[in-house]
């Protein structure tokens, strides 16, 4: 088995505004950073660009989506060819008039798109609500294949589906990439935080485990308040992490800080732990085809 190491990073920043040119500069620091530091591929958390906008259904919002290829895909492929990286971006995307997605832009080393995915699980919830914002994803689950290895790109919502990650897996991405833009609602009291954390951070870790696939997880930090009065804003809870194929953390941020991190994975060792938990040997697919049903009823 040959030995292959590669060190990914992640930038986990805080958003004060909506200058995306500010955002992006801020962005690139860190990216600079971090491939300084000897990194090859680096993920950035979901819509880096602006302020968290989903806080309400705004027309006006609309106005902050970009074309891909477009300014903010002109700017991430100069800076993944300046550092010779792979680097995964995220961006609010106008494919048309009236027609917006949530999606990832991959570069490999080059100013050149090497692939993208669009979100394909929209929430809708309290201070959450992309469905206005978001037509779900029209391009399946496809990993990117770029020289480091096939990275299987999802974005935030996709995170609480086995589905999603078993599907990258199974089409060969050798990692599973999460940017994110998730916290806490105030209201909520210090237990139920809690808990909510923990399930997000569990869910997460058991994709890495049940794939056999280190798992790379960008989430945004800080305080961003509602436009709506009355509403409480959000607390984004920071606390990316990067975790080996059997779930073990391999790096983890504070909640409240902007920061980065650094972790080198050991691919031969990821190859040895699908030879000893062999799950997809042993998965009874002519037992499971009620899964593409809404329910079983």
């Amino acid at each position: 088995m040959p030995n292959k190491t590669l060190k990914v990073g992640v930038v986990q920043q805080a958003v004060a505004d909506n200058n995306k040119q500010t955002n992006w500069n801020k962005s690139a620091e860190q990216v600079a950073k971090l491939a300084d530091e000897g990194c090859e591929c680096i993920l950035l958390q979901e819509l880096h660009s602006t302020l968290y906008f989903c806080q309400q259904e705004d027309t006006d919002a609309f106005d902050l989506a970009e074309p891909i290829p477009g300014p903010a895909t002109d700017f991430f492929g100069e800076l993944a060819e300046k550092h010779n990286i792979v680097l995964v971006t995220s961006l609010f995307e106008k494919r048309g008039s009236g027609l917006y997605h949530n999606t990832a832009v991959v570069f490999d080393r080059s100013k050149e798109i090497a692939g993208k995915y669009r979100k394909m699980h929209i929430p809708d919830d309290p201070g959450f609500y992309e469905k206005f914002y978001f037509t779900p994803g029209d391009m399946g689950f496809q990993p990117i294949q770029t020289s480091v290895c096939k990275l299987g790109v999802l974005v935030c919502w996709d995170q609480w589906y086995p589905e999603a990650a078993r599907l990258m897996a199974m089409a060969g991405a050798d990692l599973l990439f999460y940017p994110t833009a998730i916290g806490w609602d105030l209201n909520d009291t210090d237990d139920e935080r809690v808990r909510q954390h923990g399930a997000w951070e569990t869910i997460q870790r058991s994709h890495a485990v049940a794939n056999s696939v280190p798992v790379i997880v960008a989430n945004r930090t800080g305080f961003e308040a509602s436009p709506v009065d009355g509403d409480p804003g959000i607390q984004f809870w920071g606390q990316s992490f990067i975790v080996g194929p059997q779930g073990e953390i391999l790096a983890k941020a504070d909640a409240n800080e902007e920061t980065t991190l650094t972790v080198e994975l050991d691919l031969a060792r990821t190859e040895q732990v699908k030879r000893i938990w062999p799950y997809f040997r042993d998965r009874r697919i002519d037992a499971y085809e009620d899964l593409t049903k809404r329910w079983r009823d």
